[in-house]
């Protein structure tokens, strides 16, 4: 009862100011050009700051910190659902969802959730476009990816994927560069340089426990390869990446 009461009494002061809620229509555009892979549309936003533009959006807090928090779980949960209506592997959004908005919980100012939410819809976007073009992928080359994808930290082997495919090795090669322009042993090898990126940005992992963690053979085996792929070492990335953004 008391909480119909104030509910009233809210109502009526939003409509004596004129506090109205912009047109979701904007919104949708967002999440859509997310799920389409619309990378150009998605940086557009992102390099307009338009996540923190709240005018229209609703007051979830008074506190202007703990408000952007709330915005950035809706907008997350939107583009995930957003993201697997378009075909994204529903664990996989799910995952990178949770991900996220873990690290969003440990952000101290409005400045840094805002740089969070623009790692996270590009993120998700550039999914989106493997996710297209892996539409046109063959049913072999599909579980290559897949199983890389599932198995990143153990040691990925042609022969282990020719097994998993019940194909012969030099057959599966030729098909995945085929499909995908590149080799195996490239794709393996630029999978777990992307998950060691991550790991240099969002964990205090030490470089030596990452190397092992994604089964290369050395710590500097690791550094060579990532420098050869990002043209930092990986200490380099970490100085410039993780303290920029926490």
């Amino acid at each position: 009862m008391e909480l119909s009461k104030e509910w009233y009494h809210t109502e009526l002061a939003n409509s004596e100011y004129d506090m109205l809620h912009r047109s979701p229509t904007v919104e949708y555009s967002f999440y859509n050009a997310v799920k389409t892979g619309d990378m150009d549309s998605v940086i557009r936003n992102c390099k307009e700051d338009a996540f923190i533009d709240l005018k229209g959006t609703g007051v979830l807090s008074r506190n202007p910190l703990t408000n952007i928090k709330y915005h950035f779980v809706v907008t997350t949960a939107m583009i995930t659902r957003y993201c697997i209506d378009g075909g994204l592997e529903p664990e996989q959004a799910y995952r990178l969802s949770d991900f996220y908005i873990l690290r969003m919980d440990s952000c101290t100012t409005v400045r840094q959730v805002a740089d969070l939410h623009h790692e996270m819809v590009k993120d998700f976007t550039g999914k989106m476009i493997l996710q297209k073009k892996s539409s046109i992928l063959s049913k072999p080359v599909m579980q290559c990816v897949d199983y890389i994808y599932t198995h990143i930290k153990e040691r990925i082997t042609i022969t282990t994927l020719a097994e998993y495919t019940g194909l012969s090795e030099s057959y599966l090669s030729r098909v995945f560069k085929q499909n995908l322009g590149i080799s195996i042993s490239d794709y393996i090898r630029e999978k777990k340089i992307e998950k060691a990126t991550h790991l240099l940005r969002y964990s205090d992992k030490p470089i030596v426990d990452i190397a092992n963690y994604l089964s290369f053979s050395s710590q500097s085996h690791f550094i060579q390869i990532f420098e050869n792929y990002t043209g930092l070492t990986p200490k380099k990335y970490r100085d410039k990446y993780y303290k920029s953004m926490w």
